[in-house]
């Protein structure tokens, strides 16, 4: 099973929030590399193009689209438990739903930013985390992926709900780390969660939109994905834990 001899061929990976820019570069990717793919995202539409471009980039590529309630932990272990039984195993979740508030002074935040923040950035991690923890500790590449910002280290006044939002969503993928580190034999944990972290992302919509900005720092969504295909071709005790860096640390 696969999508041919790429390096992670024989591999199935979810990518949660597969229909942003992010998202479409990253099954391309992952389905050149030989993955089965199956994404989810809360717009079909959009969704259903994602998978359509990357099937006619990797003719033959088994990549699919599957609806998934994020913010219904049921729904997403429905998911988890549906993937592993089409396809015979889980190897990865890759956490791409994104979402951003903020405004320009710390007093001006709003806590309706917060709610919606809560939802989309930590409340998710949580139910994909822990939907599809006991499939990956089964894989003898699991990895988890979280996309995460570099703000959260540096938070900046006016992005006090996104920064928050993205830290802690930072620290429970840690969590589950720590879960796949204390669950290992004796040879060490083979499953991992990790995290990517970028300063913003830019896709070519964006640099055709304003031909004249920098993007200074930004993380290209080609690269990002090439580095999220690049989680599973490291060893687990590598990645198992650790925050990887693609944009200059604050």
């Amino acid at each position: 099973m696969g999508n041919g001899n790429g390096p992670l061929s024989g591999a199935v990976i979810a990518v949660a929030g597969a229909g942003g820019p992010a998202g479409r570069a990253t099954l391309e990717r992952l389905a050149d590399a030989g993955a089965v793919v199956v994404g989810s995202d809360n717009n079909p539409e959009r969704l259903a193009e994602a998978v359509d471009a990357a099937r006619y980039a990797h003719g033959g590529a088994t990549v699919v689209g599957e609806k998934a309630d994020l913010l219904d932990l049921q729904s997403v272990r429905d998911w988890a438990a549906h993937i592993e039984r089409d396809f015979g195993r889980v190897d990865g979740l890759v956490h791409l739903v994104g979402g951003w508030r903020g405004g320009t002074a710390f007093t001006r935040t709003g806590i309706d930013d917060w709610d919606l923040l809560e939802k989309l950035l930590i409340r998710t991690v949580q139910h994909t985390s822990l939907a599809f923890f006991d499939a990956l500790q089964r894989s003898d590449r699991g990895r988890y992926v979280l996309i995460s910002a570099a703000g959260a280290a540096k938070p900046a006044a006016g992005n006090a709900a996104y920064a928050a939002a993205k830290a802690a969503a930072e620290a429970w993928t840690l969590a589950m780390a720590d879960g796949f580190r204390k669950t290992a034999g004796e040879g060490g944990p083979t499953s991992a969660a990790t995290i990517l972290i970028v300063k913003a992302l830019v896709h070519e919509a964006m640099r055709a939109e304003r031909p004249n900005a920098k993007f200074a720092g930004f993380t290209d969504v080609r690269d990002l994905a090439e580095a999220i295909a690049g989680v599973w071709e490291k060893p687990a005790a590598e990645v198992n834990g650790n925050r990887l860096w693609l944009t200059e640390r604050p």
